[in-house]
């Protein structure tokens, strides 16, 4: 059986035939959960932001943007016994019913009506700008005089008309309920080699945007440009890379094959792959969990699918590592304190009572788990805090700057930070992305419980232990054999060419086992090359004193630099690579489907004729073993997306 597959089975069975947890196992069954979907009663559309009460419950939820909600009820007893429901929405009116639970989960979809008894903005509706509201239907009264356009104009500006008295209830406009941000990326152009031989980046060994970008396709969505990184689509998979010997923990692979959307062009393959080590070898761990809990996180793709999610990586622990819980929802708060992994069910207990409600206040909270961590820290151990959050930080007493700053003194003591991000409709992925980067971790993005036990089971070591840091590439090519080329991704982790060699200069982890990949398009010397920024003839250099290693047939050189995780002074390790023909092997076949799969969702500029027809050809003459099916999930997303026509080529 496959190691990735034995570790999930054995995640399992921890979780549900260990003596222990069958013991405990009543703890899974001590509530009850009050389920269902929010609609107008009207029209049967979908309501977001409704809030739901439960008599004798000091918390509400809010319903998602499918209008779907869940609400836990803590504790035993609730079989047959009746409940008050409330739920509200600003301009409808309030619903109120009585409720009957049966068994652990009770089903109540609650359509709501438009309110009856409107405000001043519930009696207009808007009409284009510049322009008179519709008349009245043949029959009803004229429009009242006591709310007239510049009143409605006083109220929201101009674009509103009153109407009339009795043309009925009419449902102001509510506010859009989806504000997930991502950072704007600006697509890496081609470079001539004779005015920049060198390139530099930082390694990304996150994954999240691949599993951000699954979670639109598989809801019939094209994802948004700038929630397309490509670096992280190549990254989600591994590939055969050999394993390190010797002093370094890494390896460095190279290998040169052809750039499918250009056959004229090459691709450069730069693989690095870390050590391994053994689950009963990995270093004891210092956990902290820091929670959001806070209003945003109710819908069940959020608090819910986080709470399960923990429950697998809680199975992998061992009685030497150490978890504690702290929470953030208006304040901060320890919901467990430092607990041995031997008392798994305790700290199961704890991820069970977890409840969503209030605002949310990050910096609070961010400053606890550090304090947590801190004063339990394992000087021989891993030492980590673990945000769990959709990134909605957005009321705390600190700003996204100050954060930061103490991310970045935190790390400094040794104390890193991971990120998993949740749920759909305020996903703040270019912060939660920041911070993992400021905090020495990775940032993971979980749209369902595989995706939790890829990145808190089979990765577990590649995750949450850091055998690399500030891992930088630098790769020199040979101007006699290249002309032009251009990174793939990492636009947001281009370095310049003085920081390779600062240590001062921040760069990227790696972890236990983790695998990178970086792809250059590459222009060969002797072919119609990119039209390129006309560069001054220089002074100081002449462009054709080239020494005579260019004459070796070398295409360029790969220097890496990396710090081990104690240590502030950073080693190098070099290797030149050469184009010996060809197509490439699978691997590097299949990475190169999913980075022109990428280059499609981002409408690349460099995509030429390229289309989903021939990224499915590609990737699925490229599947090699696939043990686990992530390449061909790849494949039925590709298919998906065309399918849906959610691109037009």
């Amino acid at each position: 059986m496959p190691a990735p597959v034995l570790a999930w089975v054995l995640a399992a069975s921890l979780w549900s035939s260990s003596p222990t947890e069958i013991e405990f196992a009543p703890l899974s069954f001590a509530r009850a959960t009050v389920s269902g979907r929010i609609t107008d009663a009207g029209t049967g559309e979908a309501l977001t932001g409704a809030r739901v009460f439960i008599s004798g419950q000091t918390t509400s939820v809010l319903s998602g943007d499918g209008g779907e909600y869940s609400f836990i009820l803590p504790g035993d007893g609730w079989d047959g016994r009746e409940v008050e429901m409330r739920t509200e929405l600003a301009g409808y009116e309030s619903l109120a019913r009585t409720v009957r639970l049966s068994g652990p989960t009770t089903r109540v979809d609650l359509a709501m009506t438009p309110g009856a008894d409107m405000t001043l903005m519930h009696e207009m509706r808007i009409a284009p700008s510049g322009q008179p509201a519709p008349p009245p239907p043949s029959g009803q009264p004229a429009v009242r005089e006591a709310v007239g356009v510049d009143a409605a104009r006083r109220v929201s500006g101009a674009g509103f008309a009153p109407v009339s008295a009795d043309a009925g209830p009419v449902r102001p406009p509510r506010p859009p309920f989806n504000t997930e941000s991502y950072a704007h990326i600006e697509e890496a152009d081609f470079l001539g080699v004779e005015d920049n031989p060198l390139s530099t980046f930082a390694i990304d060994v996150d994954r999240a945007s691949y599993a951000n970008m699954r979670r639109f396709i598989d809801r019939g969505m094209r994802p948004p440009i700038d929630a397309i990184r490509i670096e992280e689509l190549v990254n989600y998979f591994t590939y055969d890379y050999p394993s390190p010997r010797g002093a370094h923990p890494l390896s460095i692979t190279t290998e040169v094959g052809t750039a499918p959307w250009q056959p004229a062009h090459r691709l450069l393959r730069i693989g690095i792959q870390g050590r391994n080590i053994a689950g009963g070898h990995l270093p004891a761990s210092n956990l902290v969990f820091l929670i959001d809990v806070s209003g945003s996180m109710q819908p069940p793709a959020k608090l819910p699918l986080l709470k399960s999610s923990l429950r697998l990586l809680v199975a992998q622990m061992r009685p030497a590592d150490r978890v504690a819980i702290v929470v953030y929802a208006g304040q901060a708060g320890l919901a467990l304190p430092p607990t041995s992994g031997e008392n798994r069910s305790e700290i199961l207990f704890a991820i069970d009572r977890l409840e969503a409600g209030g605002s949310t206040a990050g910096g609070a909270g961010l400053r606890l788990a550090y304090e947590v961590a801190r004063e339990n820290f394992n000087g021989e151990g891993n030492n980590r805090v673990i945000l769990a959050s959709d990134g909605d930080f957005n009321v705390g007493p600190s700003s996204d700057a100050e954060m930061i700053r103490l991310i970045e003194k935190e790390r400094e003591s040794g104390v890193f930070l991971s990120v998993l991000g949740f749920g759909t409709g305020n996903l703040q992925d270019s912060k939660m992305e920041q911070l993992a980067n400021h905090g020495n971790g990775s940032y993971a993005y979980i749209d369902g419980e595989r995706e939790a036990a890829k990145v808190l089971v089979s990765e577990f070591a590649g995750t949450l232990f850091t055998i690399a840091k500030d891992v930088k590439v630098q790769v020199e090519f040979n101007p006699r054999e290249v002309q032009a080329y251009r990174l793939i991704g990492y636009e947001n982790r281009a370095l310049r060419a003085e920081d390779f060699a600062d240590d001062r200069k921040d760069a990227g982890e790696l972890g236990a086992g983790h695998t990178v990949t970086a792809l250059y398009e590459i222009v060969p010397s002797g072919i119609d090359g990119p039209d390129l920024a006309d560069t001054p003839p220089l002074r100081y250099r002449d462009r054709a004193d080239v020494t005579g290693r260019a004459a070796s047939g070398e295409l360029g050189f790969v220097q890496l630099r990396y710090k081990r995780p104690d240590d502030s002074k950073s080693v190098l390790v070099q290797q030149a690579f050469l184009d010996r023909g060809g197509d490439g092997s699978g691997d590097m076949r299949f990475a190169a489907s999913v980075a022109g799969f990428g280059m499609l969702l981002r409408e690349s500029a460099y995509a030429g004729d390229y289309a989903l027809g021939d990224v499915l050809e590609l990737a699925r003459g490229s599947l090699g073993d696939d043990e686990e099916g992530y390449r061909r999930e790849f494949v039925r997303l590709v298919r998906d997306t065309r399918a849906q026509g959610l691109l037009e080529r």
